[in-house]
Protein backbone atom coordinates (compact mmCIF):
# COMPACT_ATOMS: atom_id res chain seq x y z
CA UNK A 1 0.00 0.00 0.00
CA UNK A 2 1.35 3.40 -0.97
CA UNK A 3 1.94 6.12 1.61
CA UNK A 4 3.66 9.50 1.69
CA UNK A 5 6.74 10.23 3.78
CA UNK A 6 6.28 13.86 4.79
CA UNK A 7 9.64 14.22 6.54
CA UNK A 8 12.62 12.06 7.42
CA UNK A 9 16.06 12.46 8.93
CA UNK A 10 18.36 10.32 11.07
CA UNK A 11 16.10 10.64 14.11
CA UNK A 12 12.45 10.63 12.98
CA UNK A 13 10.10 9.67 10.16
CA UNK A 14 6.77 11.47 9.63
CA UNK A 15 4.23 9.62 7.48
CA UNK A 16 0.81 10.37 6.00
CA UNK A 17 -0.90 7.02 6.62
CA UNK A 18 -3.61 5.99 4.13
CA UNK A 19 -6.94 4.73 5.47
CA UNK A 20 -7.45 1.00 6.09
CA UNK A 21 -3.74 0.49 6.70
CA UNK A 22 -2.59 -0.93 10.05
CA UNK A 23 -0.08 1.08 12.07
CA UNK A 24 1.42 -2.01 13.73
CA UNK A 25 1.15 -5.78 13.09
CA UNK A 26 -2.20 -7.36 13.89
CA UNK A 27 -2.06 -9.62 16.96
CA UNK A 28 -3.83 -12.47 15.20
CA UNK A 29 -2.84 -11.91 11.54
CA UNK A 30 0.83 -10.95 11.58
CA UNK A 31 1.19 -11.04 7.79
CA UNK A 32 -1.33 -8.28 7.13
CA UNK A 33 0.36 -5.19 5.62
CA UNK A 34 1.22 -2.61 8.26
CA UNK A 35 3.16 0.61 8.45
CA UNK A 36 5.66 -0.56 11.06
CA UNK A 37 6.91 -3.55 9.03
CA UNK A 38 6.95 -1.51 5.83
CA UNK A 39 9.08 1.24 7.39
CA UNK A 40 11.32 -1.36 9.03
CA UNK A 41 12.03 -2.88 5.63
CA UNK A 42 12.90 0.56 4.27
CA UNK A 43 14.90 2.08 7.15
CA UNK A 44 16.02 -0.84 9.27
CA UNK A 45 15.42 -0.34 12.99
CA UNK A 46 12.26 1.67 13.68
CA UNK A 47 10.45 2.56 16.91
CA UNK A 48 6.72 3.10 17.50
CA UNK A 49 5.96 6.44 19.16
CA UNK A 50 2.14 6.56 18.94
CA UNK A 51 -0.66 4.95 16.93
CA UNK A 52 -3.79 5.80 14.98
CA UNK A 53 -6.61 3.40 14.17
CA UNK A 54 -6.57 1.34 10.98
CA UNK A 55 -9.49 3.25 9.43
CA UNK A 56 -8.12 6.66 10.42
CA UNK A 57 -5.94 8.37 7.84
CA UNK A 58 -3.26 10.98 8.42
CA UNK A 59 -0.11 11.94 10.19
CA UNK A 60 1.93 9.63 12.39
CA UNK A 61 5.47 9.75 13.78
CA UNK A 62 8.10 7.01 14.17
CA UNK A 63 11.56 7.21 15.74
CA UNK A 64 14.72 5.84 14.15
CA UNK A 65 16.89 5.59 17.27
CA UNK A 66 16.30 4.45 20.83
CA UNK A 67 17.31 7.89 22.14
CA UNK A 68 14.85 9.70 19.87
CA UNK A 69 12.14 7.20 20.79
CA UNK A 70 12.63 7.83 24.50
CA UNK A 71 12.44 11.61 24.09
CA UNK A 72 9.39 11.54 21.80
CA UNK A 73 7.54 9.18 24.13
CA UNK A 74 8.27 11.58 26.97
CA UNK A 75 6.79 14.45 24.96
CA UNK A 76 3.62 12.50 24.21
CA UNK A 77 3.29 11.37 27.82
CA UNK A 78 3.78 14.91 29.15
CA UNK A 79 1.35 16.27 26.53
CA UNK A 80 3.97 18.52 24.98
CA UNK A 81 2.83 17.58 21.47
CA UNK A 82 -0.19 18.94 19.59
CA UNK A 83 -2.40 16.40 17.80
CA UNK A 84 -5.11 17.93 15.64
CA UNK A 85 -7.69 15.89 13.75
CA UNK A 86 -10.37 16.73 11.19
CA UNK A 87 -13.64 14.85 11.47
CA UNK A 88 -16.95 15.04 9.65
CA UNK A 89 -19.69 14.73 12.27
CA UNK A 90 -23.42 14.32 12.14
CA UNK A 91 -25.57 17.42 12.58
CA UNK A 92 -24.99 21.11 13.26
CA UNK A 93 -23.23 22.02 16.49
CA UNK A 94 -24.88 24.78 18.51
CA UNK A 95 -21.54 25.92 19.93
CA UNK A 96 -19.05 26.50 17.09
CA UNK A 97 -16.07 26.28 19.43
CA UNK A 98 -15.78 24.49 22.72
CA UNK A 99 -14.21 21.94 25.03
CA UNK A 100 -15.46 18.41 25.65
CA UNK A 101 -14.32 17.23 29.07
CA UNK A 102 -15.50 13.69 29.68
CA UNK A 103 -13.67 10.87 31.42
CA UNK A 104 -13.34 7.74 29.28
CA UNK A 105 -13.55 4.11 30.32
CA UNK A 106 -13.87 0.76 28.57
CA UNK A 107 -17.42 -0.28 27.75
CA UNK A 108 -17.92 -3.55 29.61
CA UNK A 109 -21.05 -4.32 27.58
CA UNK A 110 -19.36 -3.87 24.20
CA UNK A 111 -15.73 -5.04 24.11
CA UNK A 112 -13.45 -2.87 22.00
CA UNK A 113 -15.43 0.30 22.59
CA UNK A 114 -15.31 3.17 25.09
CA UNK A 115 -17.84 5.24 27.02
CA UNK A 116 -17.90 8.46 29.02
CA UNK A 117 -17.92 7.45 32.70
CA UNK A 118 -17.34 9.15 36.05
CA UNK A 119 -14.67 6.60 36.97
CA UNK A 120 -12.86 6.85 33.64
CA UNK A 121 -9.55 8.47 32.78
CA UNK A 122 -9.47 12.28 32.35
CA UNK A 123 -9.97 13.14 28.66
CA UNK A 124 -10.18 16.58 27.05
CA UNK A 125 -10.94 17.55 23.45
CA UNK A 126 -10.97 21.13 22.18
CA UNK A 127 -12.89 21.68 18.94
CA UNK A 128 -13.73 24.28 16.32
CA UNK A 129 -16.26 24.02 13.47
CA UNK A 130 -14.53 24.55 10.12
CA UNK A 131 -17.45 24.16 7.71
CA UNK A 132 -21.17 23.42 7.90
CA UNK A 133 -23.51 21.58 5.55
CA UNK A 134 -27.21 20.78 5.71
CA UNK A 135 -26.84 17.71 7.91
CA UNK A 136 -23.12 17.53 8.69
CA UNK A 137 -20.26 19.60 10.10
CA UNK A 138 -16.52 19.48 9.39
CA UNK A 139 -14.78 19.94 12.73
CA UNK A 140 -11.20 20.43 13.88
CA UNK A 141 -10.49 18.51 17.08
CA UNK A 142 -7.43 19.16 19.22
CA UNK A 143 -6.97 16.30 21.67
CA UNK A 144 -5.30 17.24 24.94
CA UNK A 145 -5.18 13.59 25.98
CA UNK A 146 -4.69 10.50 23.86
CA UNK A 147 -7.34 8.02 24.95
CA UNK A 148 -8.65 5.19 22.78
CA UNK A 149 -11.42 6.40 20.44
CA UNK A 150 -11.37 9.75 22.25
CA UNK A 151 -12.70 11.98 19.47
CA UNK A 152 -15.30 9.47 18.36
CA UNK A 153 -16.68 8.95 21.87
CA UNK A 154 -16.57 12.61 22.86
CA UNK A 155 -18.53 13.77 19.82
CA UNK A 156 -21.08 11.02 20.28
CA UNK A 157 -21.39 12.13 23.90
CA UNK A 158 -22.47 15.63 22.80
CA UNK A 159 -24.89 14.22 20.21
CA UNK A 160 -22.71 14.59 17.11
CA UNK A 161 -20.93 11.28 16.34
CA UNK A 162 -18.71 10.92 13.29
CA UNK A 163 -20.80 10.82 10.11
CA UNK A 164 -19.42 7.35 9.44
CA UNK A 165 -18.57 5.16 12.41
CA UNK A 166 -19.69 1.53 12.68
CA UNK A 167 -19.22 1.51 16.46
CA UNK A 168 -20.49 4.90 17.59
CA UNK A 169 -22.98 5.78 14.85
CA UNK A 170 -23.97 2.43 13.29
CA UNK A 171 -23.17 3.80 9.84
CA UNK A 172 -20.18 2.78 7.73
CA UNK A 173 -20.84 4.00 4.16
CA UNK A 174 -21.62 7.37 2.56
CA UNK A 175 -23.49 7.37 -0.76
CA UNK A 176 -23.98 10.26 -3.18
CA UNK A 177 -27.66 9.34 -3.41
CA UNK A 178 -28.07 10.42 0.22
CA UNK A 179 -27.55 14.08 -0.65
CA UNK A 180 -27.95 14.51 -4.43
CA UNK A 181 -31.49 15.31 -5.46
CA UNK A 182 -32.98 13.13 -8.22
CA UNK A 183 -29.92 10.90 -8.14
CA UNK A 184 -29.72 8.25 -10.84
CA UNK A 185 -27.11 5.51 -11.02
CA UNK A 186 -25.03 5.68 -14.18
CA UNK A 187 -25.51 2.43 -16.05
CA UNK A 188 -28.51 0.24 -15.48
CA UNK A 189 -28.10 -2.71 -13.21
CA UNK A 190 -25.00 -1.32 -11.52
CA UNK A 191 -24.93 -1.08 -7.76
CA UNK A 192 -24.06 2.35 -6.36
CA UNK A 193 -20.60 2.49 -4.82
CA UNK A 194 -20.02 4.51 -1.65
CA UNK A 195 -17.94 7.67 -1.76
CA UNK A 196 -16.44 6.69 1.57
CA UNK A 197 -16.62 3.51 3.62
CA UNK A 198 -14.66 4.08 6.83
CA UNK A 199 -14.69 6.33 9.88
CA UNK A 200 -14.69 10.02 8.93
CA UNK A 201 -11.56 10.87 10.91
CA UNK A 202 -8.20 12.21 9.70
CA UNK A 203 -5.06 13.08 11.68
CA UNK A 204 -4.34 16.45 10.10
CA UNK A 205 -1.59 18.16 12.12
CA UNK A 206 1.20 17.11 14.47
CA UNK A 207 3.47 19.53 16.33
CA UNK A 208 6.45 18.30 18.31
CA UNK A 209 9.95 19.23 19.39
CA UNK A 210 12.68 17.49 17.40
CA UNK A 211 14.35 15.00 19.77
CA UNK A 212 17.87 15.99 18.68
CA UNK A 213 17.86 19.58 17.41
CA UNK A 214 15.14 20.71 19.89
CA UNK A 215 13.49 22.68 17.08
CA UNK A 216 9.71 23.02 17.32
CA UNK A 217 8.27 21.45 14.18
CA UNK A 218 4.79 21.29 12.64
CA UNK A 219 3.62 18.77 10.06
CA UNK A 220 0.36 18.51 8.11
CA UNK A 221 -1.18 15.65 6.14
CA UNK A 222 -3.55 16.34 3.24
CA UNK A 223 -6.96 14.68 3.26
CA UNK A 224 -7.09 11.42 1.28
CA UNK A 225 -9.17 10.95 -1.85
CA UNK A 226 -12.26 9.45 -0.18
CA UNK A 227 -12.58 12.23 2.40
CA UNK A 228 -12.07 14.91 -0.27
CA UNK A 229 -14.74 13.29 -2.45
CA UNK A 230 -17.33 13.45 0.32
CA UNK A 231 -16.57 17.11 1.08
CA UNK A 232 -16.70 18.01 -2.62
CA UNK A 233 -20.18 16.50 -2.99
CA UNK A 234 -21.42 18.02 0.27
CA UNK A 235 -20.33 21.47 -0.93
CA UNK A 236 -22.24 20.88 -4.14
CA UNK A 237 -25.39 19.12 -2.91
CA UNK A 238 -25.36 19.11 0.89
Amino acid sequence: MKFDIIYQDEAIVIVNKPPDFLTVPDRFAHKLPNLYNTLQAKFGEIFIVHRIDKETSGIICFARTAESHKELCRQFEKRETDKIYWTLVQGILQEKEGVIDGKLAKNEFRPGSMIVAKKGKPSVTEYKVLEEFEKYSLVEAHIKTGRQHQIRVHFRHIGHPPALDPIYNNKSEFFLSEIKRKYTQAGRGKEERPLMSRTTLHAHTLRLTHPVTKERMSFQADLPKDFRAVLTQLRKWG
